[in-house]
């Protein structure tokens, strides 16, 4: 487990690592632009929209009181618009100096040759999470900073578990413990749920993690999507809607969201993001707190990160690695994202950290950073979007009942190996 005088040692080389990050960009943004000579880098960005695009201007506020030299456009989009945007942008020469990918679309982006290669204007980075920090890595090289990382918990209505004569859930929960709880919480009442977990592409992925599965080989040249240990979690996982009946089907949904269902007090357990906090804080009348999440025979977790990275084609890339550097891993852009509960940041400031733990509810948010220790990256390919849709279709035939977990894995299995090229 992750202890605190680990986060000690993170929060130290953290700010050994940000101070050494960025003198070595301001001296060379200085260098570039000459004194008093101003530099203009435009900033797009989704991560910080809506309701965050506040706390983002204020982070651009505390860089322009460092850079004063150096003026920041920014641009924020909705998700579902901003890579359509960024595409268009990139092939008609006119994208942003510095803009944001996730995780999921690094590769397709580093591997076509239009980010800077960062890793010298970096300085030490041994104060970064090392696992959001080498998710932006592609063929040895860093081509992103992470401004931001996410995980998932287990989060549970405490309510619901004393009405229904339940333990709450402790660290060393596996499915099994997890399930006799549901079907409790499930006996309450007939529009009553124990667990809520979407059989979708990353919840199937880190579910074949946690029962000691893989959707491909080690050295990533075939997809394994077919093994026995991922046809038993595919099998376990649907069961919880088709046999126990624990976790309500689409049709008994109705249409509510999940979020909506466990606020309503008719959810016992939802597995979600740390995302969740602030609408959960604000809009649940009953107690619930959150726990590290179960696994079968191991435990992990998802790891969502965002990053910040510098187009190759910037005129002034000093300036925008400093822009990138300061939004990611300064101190002060890391205490703005705590305090408006906008994920965690990258580089873990053990008086930040304090600040984040005091906030309640959740009771229990050392299981926050508990989880760290069993973060998992789903399989990240050119076609990405192409194999998650084929994983996802025949996901859904099995829990349609239309076949069984074997055949619908025999024939997602068949469906990847003739449409998706793995390199």
């Amino acid at each position: 487990m992750m202890k605190l005088a680990k986060k000690c040692i993170w929060a130290a080389s953290a700010m050994v690592c940000t101070a050494v990050l960025l003198s070595g960009c301001s001296s060379k943004t200085a260098e570039k632009t000459g004194a008093g000579e101003a530099v203009t880098i435009r900033l797009d960005q989704f991560s910080g929209s809506g309701a965050s695009e506040g706390a983002l201007k204020e982070m651009i506020a505390k860089f322009n009181e460092q850079y004063p030299d150096i003026k920041v456009e920014l641009q924020s989009f909705g998700y579902d618009d901003y890579f359509t945007q960024l595409q268009s942008k990139i092939v008609g020469g006119s994208a942003a100096d510095v803009f944001e990918l996730n995780f999921e679309n690094f590769v397709a982006y580093a591997s076509e040759d239009v980010l800077l290669d960062i890793g010298a204007l970096m300085g030490d980075t041994s104060g970064f999470n090392q696992t959001a920090l080498e998710a932006f890595q592609y063929e040895g090289k860093q081509f992103g900073i992470p401004n931001s990382f996410s995980n998932v918990v287990l989060v549970y209505n405490k309510d619901l578990f004393d009405k229904a004569g339940a333990a709450y859930p402790t660290d060393d929960w596996t499915w099994t413990e997890m399930l006799e709880a549901a079907k409790k919480i499930r006996s309450l009442s007939g529009d009553t749920y124990g667990l809520y977990r979407p059989v979708s592409f990353h919840e199937f992925y880190k579910g074949v993690k946690q029962n000691g599965g893989s959707l491909l080989s080690e050295d990533g040249g075939k997809f394994t999507v077919n093994l026995p240990q991922n046809v038993e979690t595919l099998d376990i996982m649907s069961g919880w809607v088709t046999d126990s009946n624990v976790m309500p089907s689409d049709a008994q949904m109705g249409g509510m969201g999940d979020w909506d269902l466990f606020k309503s007090g008719r959810l016992g357990m939802i597995i979600t993001g740390i995302w969740a906090f602030s609408d959960f804080t604000d809009n649940c009348d009953f107690a619930w707190d959150v726990a590290v999440e179960p696994g079968n025979t191991a435990k992990a977790t998802h790891f969502f990160s965002n990053a910040y990275v510098v187009n190759k084609e910037t005129a002034n890339p000093e300036a925008a690695a400093a822009l990138a550097a300061f939004l990611a891993g300064s101190k002060e852009a890391a205490q703005i994202r705590v305090d408006s509960s906008w994920e965690l940041p990258p580089v873990i400031y053990q008086d930040v950290l304090d600040s984040y733990l005091k906030v309640t509810p959740p009771e229990n948010r050392e299981a926050v950073f508990k989880s760290l220790d069993y973060l998992v990256t789903p399989p990240v390919v050119k076609q990405q979007s192409e194999m998650q849709e084929i994983i996802t279709k025949h996901l859904n035939n099995a829990i349609s009942g239309n076949v069984t977990a074997k055949d619908a894995l025999d024939e997602c299995q068949a469906e990847l190996e003739q449409k998706i090229k793995l390199d």
